[in-house]
């Protein structure tokens, strides 16, 4: 950079060269940032606005760069074929953007299950026990388990619900500190899953099919058994 500008300083290169050169260094800083944010084990909620933000800046980049390309295209300066690059860069892109939105909106979740764990009475963590008294399911051993999973597949554990939704509501059970995920217990990375969480003593039930009152179809229940909720009035 202070080469670059040296030189249009003295007229020597073009004044977009700088602002190219600029340009350059952010995408470089965002896709640093997104490389430790996007695939990192502890994250905080303003961090992880600042993974989505830095996605959102790289797609906003790389579709800049293809209207620009296109101009040129429509202009006869450039042909079709020098557009494939570029919708592929825009494409990638928008994964990253899609994951960083997946991963901020597990933290956000994590984050209030962490919020629910500090009002409770703590005690010490250790392997046999990883639950808080009255049964849920810890922060700590939770993000272990969706980093052991991405570290052996490559990819994000498919998470279905975190905490109390409206579906657990409806069918009257608590679902405060539980994690469902969806897989099916019978298929490979269901089958790891179980076995991970029987290894490292972490209670889970294994749905393999829909269960009237209780599952809505396959998934693996991480966590003690949801309660049945108690009807105020």
């Amino acid at each position: 950079m202070a080469k670059v500008r040296a030189l249009v300083e003295a007229g020597a290169a073009p004044r977009a060269q700088l602002a190219e050169a600029e340009e350059s260094l952010a995408d470089a800083a965002d896709e640093s940032l997104l490389r430790k944010t996007a695939y990192g084990q502890d994250l905080t909620v303003e961090q992880a606005d600042d993974m989505i933000a830095a996605a959102r800046r790289r797609f906003n980049r790389r579709q800049k760069t293809l209207d620009h390309a296109q101009r040129l295209v429509t202009a006869g300066v450039s042909t079709e074929l020098s557009l494939g690059p570029l919708r592929d860069d825009l494409a990638r892109a928008r994964k990253e953007c899609d994951l960083a939105d997946s991963r901020a909106k597990l933290i956000r979740d994590l984050s209030e299950m962490a919020e629910a764990e500090q009002s409770l009475a703590a005690r010490p963590t250790t392997l046999d026990s990883e639950t808080e008294s009255d049964g849920v399911l810890a922060y700590a051993t939770f993000a272990r388990v969706e980093v052991a999973f991405e570290e052996h597949f490559g990819k994000k554990l498919p998470v279905s619900a975190v905490g109390e939704t409206a579906v657990h509501r409806a069918m009257g059970f608590d679902h405060h500190g539980r994690v469902d995920v969806a897989l099916n217990p019978d298929q490979a990375e269901g089958a790891w899953l179980c076995q991970y969480l029987a290894q490292n003593h972490i209670p889970f039930f294994a749905f393999r099919q829909a269960v009237p009152g209780k599952a809505t179809g396959a998934h693996i229940h991480i966590g003690p058994m949801s309660t049945k909720l108690v009807s105020g009035g």
